[in-house]
């Protein structure tokens, strides 16, 4: 734990990692959530876990869901974020059990919510994900999964059953200390609208969709 000099010269505890603020039942269309809310020190958000069901400690379904304000709010055909924050909500109740942890601070990928919007323009002219952040100075990938790995420790996890198509998520969770069992795909079924967005994750950010190769004939 780090200090800090408070008033008159005095050292002051600053609070580290991440801490359990309060847990509430949250009925969803799903079905019957706790929603445990965590603030984390180290950046200032405030996360949320969504757990159903008896999780125990091992080979627990799991969803690390990146904030998406335009594709879980509104729907946008841009991505497939919506889609698969609800297909991983419905997953868990199907299992009977599971956590989804919603991360906040992650929108664009980490690079921030009007940073994203600026990405997208970039993409209506032509350009891919990964080139629009690129020309816009920005990281790629920007996200840190540390405090997910502080909320499943918290919650008892030992390991998951990881509902991803990304292989840098399982890594970083590893690298917490949290195992992972298996790798779960979440494939969404591509429109014409986010064909490109996501062959550009497969072929540059190494995500694992191999149902787009049956989509060719969308452009």
């Amino acid at each position: 734990m780090t200090e800090k000099i408070g008033v008159l010269g005095k050292k002051s505890p600053q609070r580290t990692g991440v801490e359990r603020v309060v847990n509430a039942p949250l009925p969803t269309v799903y079905g019957n959530f706790q929603a445990v809310g965590y603030l984390d020190h180290d950046r200032g958000d405030e996360q949320v876990a969504l757990v159903y069901g008896d999780i125990g400690s091992d080979d627990v379904l799991t969803r690390l869901h990146s904030e998406c304000l335009t594709g879980d709010a509104f729907g946008s055909q841009h991505c497939e974020c919506g889609d698969q924050l609800a297909s991983a909500l419905r997953a868990v109740v199907a299992e009977g059990s599971g956590i989804v942890v919603y991360l906040r601070g992650h929108e664009g990928r980490g690079i921030g919510l009007l940073a994203k919007l600026r990405a997208m323009a970039l993409q209506a002219e032509g350009l891919d994900t990964v080139e629009a952040n690129l020309a816009l100075g920005l990281p790629v990938d920007a996200r840190d999964y540390g405090v997910a790995a502080g909320i499943l420790q918290d919650l008892g996890v030992n390991s998951v059953r990881l509902m991803s198509n990304n292989p840098r998520k399982r890594e970083a969770l590893l690298r917490h200390g949290i195992q992972v069992a298996e790798q779960v795909p979440l494939l969404i079924p591509p429109c014409e609208n986010n064909i490109t967005y996501l062959r550009t994750k497969r072929e540059r950010l190494d995500h694992h969709l191999p149902h787009l190769d049956a989509v060719a004939h969308l452009s």
